[in-house]
């Protein structure tokens, strides 16, 4: 049987997604938990994978397991056995045709920013801090050059292993909300690092030290040396992958 699970986490204190064997991670655990309401064995394959710090408001994984449990006690079994940072959403059986990876028609992330003079205490470990006062409809503006087919290298981590740097944006949104300035943006794919790297290019323009013009060049030359810093992943969630309706699976993540 394939089974599909919804994963919410708190990234701050994982190395990231992807098990490793010299520090905590989200599969980790979430691999661990599992094997344990299992009593075997159990290897979890996620939508996208997410660095350190990077949080999670709906992941999706898919295992195959032989052990017979009623989805109420895969989610309750998986969350007695996670750390209070992670826990299983939802729980569903789906063909044995669905990937979690290959079937996403789309990935979303957020990125928040808590745009004040004074810094966060009680959301620290959920947003990025900034000083001077942004000029969201500039940074909107700015990015909506990045909307469609195009090659990200100037956007793109060095050590970033895609066989290739073009991806598709579907859609980039930058609004303010008080003290928070929130950008969303949804791509078929993303490279290694690319939207802190898309937000860390974004904030000089808001910041008003490079015009709206500046990411649509630093697009067209490709060159990331030049392009802005690598934003801080403490302000990062990914909120998802989105699935074409057939698969049946819960609208946050159903296109």
């Amino acid at each position: 049987m394939r089974i599909a699970l919804g994963v919410e986490y708190d990234g701050t204190d994982f190395l990231g997604w992807q098990r490793l064997t010299h520090g905590a991670t989200v599969q980790g655990a979430l691999e661990l938990a599992l094997s344990r309401v299992a009593a075997a064995p159990v290897a979890v394959t996620c939508a996208g994978r997410t660095d350190a710090g990077v949080h999670g408001r709906c992941q999706v994984v898919h295992f195959d397991t032989e052990v017979e449990r009623d989805m109420r006690g895969w989610v309750l079994g998986a969350c007695s056995n996670l750390p209070t940072s992670v826990a299983v959403l939802w729980a569903q059986p789906v063909p044995e045709s669905f990937h979690a990876r290959f079937c996403a028609r789309s990935r979303r992330y957020r990125y928040t920013i808590l745009n004040r003079p004074v810094r966060a205490a009680l959301d620290a470990r959920y947003v990025t801090w900034e000083r001077l006062r942004l000029d969201a409809e500039a940074m909107h503006a700015a990015g909506q050059a990045l909307l469609g087919e195009h090659d990200f290298s100037a956007f793109r981590a060095v050590s970033c292993q895609a066989a290739h740097a073009r991806r598709c944006v579907l859609a980039l949104d930058v609004r303010r909300e008080g003290d928070q300035v929130t950008v969303d943006i949804e791509a078929n794919a993303f490279l290694h690092h690319m939207v802190r790297n898309i937000v860390g290019s974004l904030l000089p323009v808001g910041r008003g030290q490079q015009p709206v013009a500046w990411p649509a060049g630093l697009l067209a030359g490709r060159d990331r040396e030049v392009a802005g810093p690598t934003a801080p992943a403490s302000g990062l969630t990914f909120l998802g992958p989105r699935y074409e309706p057939h698969w049946g699976l819960p609208l946050e993540v159903s296109a």
